[in-house]
């Protein structure tokens, strides 16, 4: 899954992702000028190929939300975490609201897939994650992160669990360095149970590994680990879905070789698709590289992420259920009004 610059696509940029490696497109907030370019983007970028590449993007809510005008604000995800522990049924609800309506409106430009949601633990120490989080309990998390992919279901989208299997309990940021957890086994438990109960509930379609050494587990980041992608997650989870590399041009896989090293390193651990993104030339290498490489169970669980339904922008925004659930959001976005005492 590659990126590109700007607005549109370039003669350049439509050749590369014709590529055989290519399957899928991760858009950014430079992709983005309005509703109607970003519709006709989508469309030109599905018509390169057939079948489609999968179009996804990073829209989870809070500071992680690339399209903003034009898109309804979603508060992070902590913000729904704190409504639980005064209501736990009004935040089931905005959780289920979030994930249809950042699904619904992703679906009417045309994208496939929106990677949420996150489901690391707060563990209060973790410099990206923070509050992306829902909560530091397993068990509120788990609760939350099922409603909210039930809401992305609801409007025709997968959802991506991610960072498998936990970022909440390291301090650094992989973007910029390679985390260490040194917890036990056993402590690291805590950040499976809710992928435990997504997995169990049939509730999520992917998962997106993490670039954190569990020192005291394996010698390699999950994401080039073989006993966390096949060992962990396939045979004692049960998982059968999609598995996603995070950007291998994270800071946190700079060690571990050229970029077609580490996507091989990710490809033979058990991934099925790996991101390389604002890094062109690496890019182009692995390209070339894995110019060959044919995994045809992982094409076929990447071929069940693929959208389902839309509506125009028009239809959805005269829908009941977009007015309800996109007011209900706006409470926990707008800032409160200030006002001085008499």
């Amino acid at each position: 899954m590659l990126d590109f610059e700007g607005t549109a696509l370039s003669p350049a940029d439509r050749e590369l992702l014709r590529e055989p490696a290519v399957g899928g497109v991760l858009l950014f907030s430079r992709n983005y000028a309005s509703p109607a370019q970003l519709t006709d983007l989508v469309s030109e970028i599905r018509g390169l190929r057939q079948p489609p590449l999968l179009v996804a993007v990073d829209h989870e809510g809070g500071r992680v939300q690339r399209f903003r005008d034009g898109f309804t604000a979603i508060p992070p995800m902590r913000v729904i975490g704190g409504e639980y522990r005064k209501d736990p049924t009004s935040a089931a609800t905005l959780a289920r609201q979030a994930g249809w309506l950042i699904a619904s409106e992703l679906r009417a430009v045309g994208i496939d897939l929106c990677f949420a949601p996150c489901v690391d633990l707060d563990w209060g120490v973790s410099e990206v994650i923070g509050d992306r989080s829902f909560a530091r309990r397993p068990e509120v998390v788990a609760e939350l992160a099922m409603q909210f992919a039930r809401g992305l279901k609801n409007a025709g989208m997968g959802a991506v669990a991610k960072h498998f299997p936990g970022h909440g309990a390291v301090v650094a940021d992989s973007h910029l360095k390679l985390p260490l957890d040194r917890r036990e086994y056993g402590e690291i438990l805590d950040d499976l149970r809710p992928y435990d109960r997504l997995i169990g509930n049939a509730a999520i379609a992917g998962v997106m590994t993490a670039h954190v050494i569990y020192q005291s587990v394996d010698e390699w980041p999950a994401s080039f680990s073989s006993f966390w992608v096949q060992r962990e997650l396939r045979e004692r989870l049960g998982f059968d879905g999609a598995v996603f590399c995070d950007d291998l041009s994270m800071k946190a896989a700079a060690n571990y070789g050229p970029m077609p090293e580490r996507a091989r390193l990710a490809l033979a651990a058990g991934c099925d698709m790996v991101l390389v993104c604002n890094d062109r030339p690496a890019a182009l290498k692995t390209v070339q590289a894995l110019r060959d490489y044919s995994n045809p169970l992982s094409l076929v669980r990447l071929a069940r992420l693929h959208g389902t339904g839309k509506r125009s922008r028009e239809a959805l925004q005269a829908s009941d259920e977009w007015r309800a659930a996109s007011t209900a959001l706006k409470r926990w976005t707008d800032p409160p009004e200030l006002t001085l005492d008499a």
